[in-house]
């Protein structure tokens, strides 16, 4: 059913949608919260940018990308003096760029599940001792658990799902960053229709999974918001 190089192509996605996660979820979470409770001026132009992957081309995006991590661009030379490697055609490049891209995936509903939070709440926290880490671990991450359950899956199906980006910033090496919709597209090139039908049928059934655990975790957090009123009211 796969090849080896099916295989090979579907646990480096795999390894790559999870490394990028994690990371998105330690860069995202913080920037999110500023998002959500800052009042700067700067906080319209934050948000600008960081939604500017979901509009732009990915190979607006990637040709950039390219720039900065090339061997002449800053961030590739900074890699090539820490690590002494290239940071562009390896699994490395692949990360940063996958997390450039799949930022706002993850960025966007943190912020919005951080929004959601009843600062009343915080505040009591505070006036009884609650330090930042404290009233954030105790208060704020309990409420926004369902905003890092969706950031979590969307950060995570973009990555798998991604195309340009990966394809300028790390080509089509077996192995090291050859992904999935890099092993269809090569399947499509040398017409092997059938492997590459079996490789988008995977795709799409994870599509439709993804999104339909998203939709079930929205309904299910709005019915117990709405009960949660109702058993208030009673009260």
């Amino acid at each position: 059913m796969f090849s080896e190089a099916d295989i090979a192509a579907i646990f480096l996605t795999l390894k790559l949608a999870t490394v990028v996660t994690i990371i998105l979820f330690l860069v995202s979470t913080p920037i999110a919260w500023w998002l959500a409770f800052s009042q700067s001026r700067w906080r319209t132009i934050v948000n600008a940018m960081i939604a500017l992957p979901l509009i732009l081309p990915p190979t607006v995006l990637g040709f950039y990308l390219l720039l900065a991590m090339g061997n002449e661009g800053w961030l590739g030379q900074l890699y090539s003096e820490v690590f002494g490697s290239s940071l562009i055609f390896s699994f490395s490049g692949l990360v940063v760029a996958s997390v450039f891209y799949s930022l706002p995936f993850v960025v966007q509903p943190l912020q919005n599940a951080f929004k959601a939070i009843e600062r009343e709440q915080l505040d009591l926290a505070a006036t009884m001792g609650a330090g930042p880490a404290d009233r954030f671990f105790s208060v704020a991450l309990p409420q926004a658990k369902n905003g890092f359950l969706a950031a979590g899956i969307l950060g995570f199906a973009h990555t798998v799902g991604e195309f340009g980006v990966v394809l300028m910033i790390g080509g089509n090496i077996p192995g090291a960053t050859k992904v999935i919709s890099i092993q269809i597209y090569e399947h499509v090139e040398l017409l092997n229709y059938s492997q590459a039908h079996i490789l988008s049928a995977c795709l799409l059934a994870f599509s439709f999974i993804t999104l339909f655990i998203l939709y079930w975790v929205s309904d299910s957090a709005s019915f117990i918001r709405s009960s949660s009123r109702v058993r208030l009211h009673d009260e």
